[in-house]
């Protein structure tokens, strides 16, 4: 056995091991790499250095700012406006309820770009309405935890300023654009499925739809809206970069939540703060210890040998993009979103441009899988957050589930083979 084949082991079964033990992927990433370089002879002060340059890029500074936008904007009282403002649009369908939770999520993970604090937030809210109107709890949970995936498409999302950084040099601005439609697609195929299930059960209707109800919610919210118009347009027009755009909309989030809609005081935005400092250090742990796994993936060539595998599998692209569906979405079943990218990245999308699919349309397909992976056992947190604030098990929100992920999965084959759903907004604004 040779050196490279040696380090190569060590470095993937040592992490496969603490994955399966449960370890913190941030010490499972961490930990694997230090065997590995150990093993090669290099010094340990190698570590540190890659976990300094992993963090040490401009642009991944838009993430902490992202986070505390959406941290701001989740606390300053406008989940209720938003769901007020879904239900003037969706409220009178069947099952109306449940398309305000789809609607509401779309508008709200524009703002977050996360789905467990959209799980958090709006669930908190809509699932108890919904089983006090008649719906099934389980029903209710599942809705929630799917539309969460929204947000993840919609955005600013600081997963996608974190797979920019991870594939070299891709426009942020335009995987900003690439989500909307894909994001719209996934609200509607869940809108249908809760329509049909909505049917079948005889699930309640909301009021009537009003225009004046209508504009009069959209007043109340377009505050609230107008932030993501600030960084999306911002970053598309080139008036400032995704970073700059990120702090400009932390200022006007604390601006609307203290005084405009006063959901927040000053004392609560120091708690908010603390809230993001938590979430903000896992996320930068977890990108300075996947530099290192990726330092150590691209000495050892993986990336190359990874691909020449799956290739010498089959020249079929529909089979090679059906394959990398299957591994990410294998990976989403182990792993949490943020490593998936770090670390999948830099080995599928060479094979995905091979094929012909776009680093933008692969960036959405890749969110896409890893927002299905959140819903998933054994690792699925959005799955876990649902089910605690429901106060179901978990088994019975994964059977009521099931419906849902046969049309995020519809979803994710439509983005898959047709590259316009992703791809017409950034071609047309290029």
């Amino acid at each position: 056995m040779s050196t490279q084949t040696a380090a190569i082991m060590i470095l993937l079964i040592s992490f496969l091991v603490m994955i399966l033990l449960r370890f913190p992927i941030a010490y499972a990433v961490a930990l694997s790499s230090m065997f590995c370089l150990l093993y090669q002879g290099h010094p340990l002060t190698t570590i540190c250095q890659q976990m300094v340059k992993g963090i040490s890029s401009f642009s991944l500074m838009a993430v902490p700012f992202f986070i505390t936008m959406g941290c701001l904007m989740g606390s300053g009282g406008i989940s209720q406006k938003l769901i007020d403002l879904a239900n003037a649009c969706v409220g009178w369908m069947t099952g109306g309820m449940a398309m305000v939770n789809i609607v509401a999520s779309y508008f709200f993970g524009g703002i977050s770009g996360s789905a467990s604090a959209d799980t958090a937030s709006l669930g908190s809210i809509l699932i108890p309405m919904m089983v006090d109107q008649g719906y099934d709890g389980d029903f209710s949970t599942a809705v929630t935890i799917t539309s969460s995936c929204e947000g993840l498409l919609v955005p600013p999302s600081h997963n996608m300023v974190i797979y920019a950084m991870s594939a070299g040099g891709i426009s942020v601005g335009s995987l900003f654009l690439a989500g909307y439609i894909p994001g719209a697609l996934l609200a509607f195929s869940l809108m249908v499925g809760s329509y049909i299930i909505s049917k079948k059960r005889n699930y309640p209707k909301g009021e009537k739809f009003s225009l004046w109800n209508l504009l009069k919610q959209l007043s109340v919210s377009i505050w609230a809206l107008a932030a993501v118009v600030i960084v999306v347009v911002g970053v598309v027009f080139g008036w400032f970069t995704a970073t700059e755009s990120a702090a400009i909309a932390v200022i006007y989030s604390l601006i609307v939540s203290v005084f405009v809609y006063r959901g927040l005081t000053w004392k609560g935005v120091w708690e908010v703060l603390e809230q993001c400092v938590d979430t903000l250090s896992i996320v930068l742990i977890l990108i300075a210890t996947s530099s290192i796994f990726g330092f150590c993936l691209t000495t050892l060539h993986v990336p190359d040998l990874a691909a020449n595998a799956i290739i010498g599998i089959t020249d079929n692209p529909i089979i090679l993009a059906l394959l990398l569906n299957l591994i990410l979405l294998f990976l989403g079943c182990i792993m949490d979103m943020a490593p998936i990218i770090l670390i999948a990245t830099p080995i599928l999308l060479p094979i995905a441009t091979s094929i012909g699919i776009n680093p933008i349309q692969f960036g959405i397909m890749m969110v896409l899988n890893c927002g299905i992976g959140l819903l998933t056992p054994p690792v699925g947190a959005v799955l876990f957050i649902g089910s605690a604030v429901a106060k179901l098990k978990m088994e019975q929100v994964v059977k009521a589930t099931l419906p849902f992920y046969f049309c995020m999965i519809i979803v994710l084959l439509l983005i898959t083979f047709i590259p316009e759903i992703s791809m017409f907004l950034p071609n047309l604004l290029a």
